[in-house]
């Protein structure tokens, strides 16, 4: 049991001990956190914290779970002058994200024709392990796609200029340096551009369920029973190579380094190195790739909206709300220091800024904007999800493909599945209280709802 000290209702200090550089906060709930001590979470976040040239605190936010290195729904800002960089602090899935597609179309205009959209979708969408997409690319054209993200797409026309706007970074990290990527990761992520994969990645149909800030919803385009379409997923292959590559080069590279941290899963490039350099240049081009990979589903996704409802996107109103990444580090400055920040399962959330928070499958999904609190809190951050409770193995052990699509069917949602077991594994139990989470957040002052979305179909990776 980690020594921790009540804050307030939703903040835990887990005061500076031994190595630790800094203290440790957990944002949570008491229900929450009861769920968070349940793996080795607060050991993470306790190592976390003894990382050189960490600045404030050590951050796991609500919706966190233990992690490779770092717990996921972790923050921590590394000083670029005394600090470094973490691959287990970026994760394997480099820039996984989600964005959500709008639409005029109302659930009253949709219901009849949804298992027409859904199908459409199923079959136009490649999801699943080893999934491949229509965009065959060369590797010469990968390439100049890494360092261009989004604006490849729209060279191709395969994006407009809305799609880019509202995109976290315009959908492209200006550091990105193929050249940096090695020659197997891009031999993995050739033929995947454009597909969901597997796992906890999802195409999801939603309804707005209730508006809960009427004038930023207006702003945004967002009413009441407005049906939209979700898109979860990430780098695919390519970013997970570009993890396993450089983990592998810093431990070869720094040994010292490695073998003095309280767990080899921290190691970090010192800043001013070239592994450093390297692995920020290639991981930016990995994040690159995955916003490419959701924009190219997302376009296929208007084409199906199209198609069974017979319209334009300019008549169906199909455009991109927003798109942000999880698993990233980024150059900020926070209080006058220039840091990596690191969010590993965790949403750039600056005052105002646009935030989506996905539930579960079978639970509800939120639109927010960044709080006044979070700079000053998270570095400007909130959670990226409900966050997991069970493993995957032990969700295939407790239930079913057929309960779960007993228990989706029961609420009125249709799903599809790439596997059978898949459905278990992302079965709404296996997940934290999404309603906590964002009870939390709101509490805190990290992020303000705007709007509730219920899904209607799904369809899991």
């Amino acid at each position: 049991m980690m020594n921790l000290k009540k804050v307030s209702d939703f903040e835990w200090k887990m005061p500076k001990t031994g190595s630790m550089r800094v203290d440790g906060i957990v944002y949570a709930s008491e229900e929450l956190l009861n769920v968070i001590r349940n793996d080795r979470t607060l050991e993470q976040l306790q190592n976390m914290a003894s990382l050189p040239g960490i600045q404030k605190h050590a951050i796991a936010l609500p919706d966190a779970h233990q992690g490779y290195g770092f717990c996921i729904g972790g923050v921590a800002a590394l000083s670029t002058k005394e600090g470094g960089i973490s691959p287990g602090g970026v994760g394997f899935d480099i820039n996984c994200g989600v964005r959500v597609l709008k639409t005029n179309l109302t659930l009253k205009e949709v219901s009849p024709k949804i298992k027409d959209l859904l199908d459409s979708l199923f079959k136009k969408i490649p999801s699943g392990v080893g999934s491949e997409g229509a965009l065959k690319l060369s590797i010469d054209e990968l390439k100049d796609l890494l360092e261009k993200g989004v604006n490849y797409l729209k060279q191709k026309g395969l994006a407009v200029e809305n799609d880019i706007i509202n995109c976290e970074n315009n959908g492209c990290m200006k550091e990105a340096n193929a050249e940096k990527v090695s020659e197997r990761a891009l031999n993995r992520g050739k033929g995947q551009v454009g597909t969901l994969g597997s796992g906890n990645h999802f195409l999801d149909i939603h309804v707005v369920d209730e508006i809960i800030d009427e004038k930023l919803c207006k702003k945004f385009g967002i009413f009441k029973n407005q049906v939209n379409a979700m898109i979860h997923c990430g780098s695919r292959g390519l970013g997970h190579q570009v993890a396993s590559d450089y983990v592998r080069k810093i431990e070869n590279t720094f040994p010292n380094i490695v073998n003095s941290l309280p767990d080899r899963e921290l190691a970090y490039a010192p800043s001013n190195s070239q592994v450093a350099i390297d692995y920020f240049s290639a991981m930016s081009a990995s994040a690159n790739y995955a916003w490419a990979n959701r924009q190219l589903i997302m376009n296929n996704a208007r084409d199906c909206f199209m198609k069974v409802f017979d319209g334009s996107i300019e008549s169906l109103g199909l455009e991109l709300f927003y798109d942000v990444c999880h698993n990233i580090a980024k150059i900020e400055t926070h209080e006058g220091v220039e840091c990596f920040v690191h969010r590993k399962g965790a949403t750039k959330s600056f005052p105002g800024d646009k935030v989506i928070i996905p539930g579960s499958m079978g639970t509800n999904s939120y639109l927010l904007v960044g709080g006044d609190n979070s700079m000053s809190k998270t570095f400007g951050s909130t959670a990226h999800g409900a966050g997991r409770v069970m493993s995957r193995t032990k969700a295939k052990k407790e239930m079913t493909p057929e309960s779960v699509m007993k228990e989706m069917s029961s609420k009125g949602i249709l799903l599809k599945s790439s596997t059978r077991m898949g459905a278990a594994e992302e079965s709404e139990h296996a997940y934290k209280d999404i309603e906590e989470v964002i009870r939390v957040s709101k509490s805190l002052g990290i992020a303000k709802p705007i709007a509730k979305l219920r899904p209607v179909a799904v369809i899991n990776g």
